[in-house]
């Protein structure tokens, strides 16, 4: 703790340092017999302080590193991994991962990413603003946050607690093909999570800011403000019988609707055949009112990236144009397996924005007239091989566009295959706090299981 006290997030080491270590492994893999190989290395800082109460719960200072090598004979491949960069341990991890890869049995679609779709030019987008953070500042940017969640509502009766963190990372990843690249990013959060009371009962919520400059952030005044308003609201909640209604999925929970259609189109769960959109490339899954656009470069944004986990360039493309389906979601190994090429998404995909609509928040309430807003899910019931959807929630009753009263410990079930297909509308309230950018969802119908 002591050493967190003094200072805040370590400065990162040079560029250079880390591509010197980088062909130092590649190198040592060729001296030992692999036919090719790749290499990553990182380093990452970060502080993160949480205090509850007024009082310091958790005051954390992490440095880690670490460095992974796989390593090809032929079609055989061979992984291992590391947190000492000495020459030696190197050596001995190198000679795990050629163990490794002599023992596994040959993948003809194994292998480093196709040479010319490797990154030649790696823009600069802006992701590395470090936050020169004190703990002292830092717990008092948490202590600030709590107290004015704790001022708003007498009701605000107790707290799980506000937390700061900042991090600093920086990531170089080489193959023997000769690409070599990587470029420092930073992250940093504040969050704040309280319990309102009252004779009804007792209700959590949470608001949280998350922005790759500290400047990016929502003040700690507004995000405890907002974390309470959103838990007094929920007091008097009450459960539903069991009827079928519109639903509207409020922005922060539509993302989740959204990432379930991309890990659908991925190409582990398509060679695996374990997607319920299996074979739909060139389809509608969606509306003709909606676009799903993937914005790799975005300056600045959570999920932009200049290049792939593979060294594959990154580029701007259309996931759904006009509700139909454009592309899949591909690394070079599922490419190969799916007979196409990779998408440039070895490592997740890079800035989804589903295109907004006209409508506020607002005005979807009153489009919806009579239905459920859901503002919370709780829990995974979600099967991508049937596309079958069912999940805890609780939210908001709705009757002619106005808000009636909070409910919870309800269910809410449908079909994503359904889902999609019978989407309303996409709201102008888009989330950005995330690689997914989305507005609210308002969808047609869904079961809502509840007394």
């Amino acid at each position: 703790m002591s050493e967190a006290l003094d200072h805040a997030t370590a400065p990162l080491p040079e560029c250079s340092q880390l591509q010197t270590l980088v062909a130092d492994i590649l190198a040592e893999a060729r001296a030992q017999g692999a036919t090719a190989a790749e290499a990553a290395v990182s380093f990452s800082s970060a502080l993160s302080v949480t205090v509850r109460l007024g009082e310091v719960e958790t005051l954390e200072h992490h440095r880690q590193r670490g460095l992974a090598v796989t390593v090809y004979s032929g079609h055989s491949c061979g992984s291992a991994s590391t947190a000492d960069w000495r020459p030696a341990a190197i050596r001995d991890t190198v000679q795990s991962a050629i163990a490794i890869a002599r023992h596994t049995a040959a993948d003809p679609y194994a292998g480093l990413a196709d040479p010319a779709r490797l990154a030649r030019d790696i823009p600069d987008l802006d992701l590395y603003h470090p936050w020169s953070l004190s703990a002292e500042a830092a717990i008092e940017r948490a202590r600030d946050c709590e107290a004015a969640a704790r001022a708003v509502d007498p009701r605000i009766s107790n707290s799980e607690g506000s937390s700061v963190s900042t991090q600093s990372s920086l990531a170089i990843y080489g193959n023997s093909h000769g690409f070599c690249g990587g470029y420092p990013t930073s992250r940093h959060g504040l969050s704040c999570a309280v319990i309102a009371q009252d004779a009804s009962g007792m209700q959590r919520a949470h608001w949280h800011s998350v922005a790759r400059a500290s400047s990016g952030l929502e003040t700690a005044h507004a995000v405890g403000q907002k974390a309470a308003q959103r838990a007094l609201r929920r007091l008097g909640s009450c459960r539903l019988s069991t009827r079928q209604v519109p639903v509207l999925f409020d922005a922060e929970l539509a993302r989740g609707l959204i990432g379930h259609f991309v890990a659908a189109i991925r190409g582990g769960a398509l060679y695996r055949k374990a997607s319920f959109l299996l074979d739909r490339l060139g389809t509608p899954i969606f509306p003709d009112f909606v676009t799903i656009r993937e914005r790799p470069h975005l300056r600045g944004a959570l999920a932009s990236a200049p290049f792939d986990a593979e060294g594959v360039s990154t580029a701007d493309r259309d996931l759904v144009r006009d509700g139909v389906l454009q592309g899949y979601v591909l690394d070079s190994y599922s490419a190969r397996r799916l007979g196409m090429e990779t998408t440039g998404n070895a490592g997740g995909t890079h800035n989804l924005i589903v295109e907004p609509g006209a409508l506020d928040q607002a005005a979807l309430l009153r489009q919806l007239d009579t239905g459920l807003w859901v503002t919370t899910l709780l829990g995974h019931g979600v099967n991508l091989l049937t596309g079958d959807y069912s999940r805890g929630a609780a939210g908001f009753w709705v009757e002619n566009g106005q808000v009636q009263y909070p409910v919870h410990e309800i269910t809410i079930a449908g079909n994503l295959n359904d889902m999609f297909r019978n989407l309303v509308a996409v709201g102008s309230d888009v989330d950005v706090r995330g690689g997914i950018r989305c507005g609210s969802l308002l969808l047609e119908q869904m079961t809502v299981a509840g007394e």
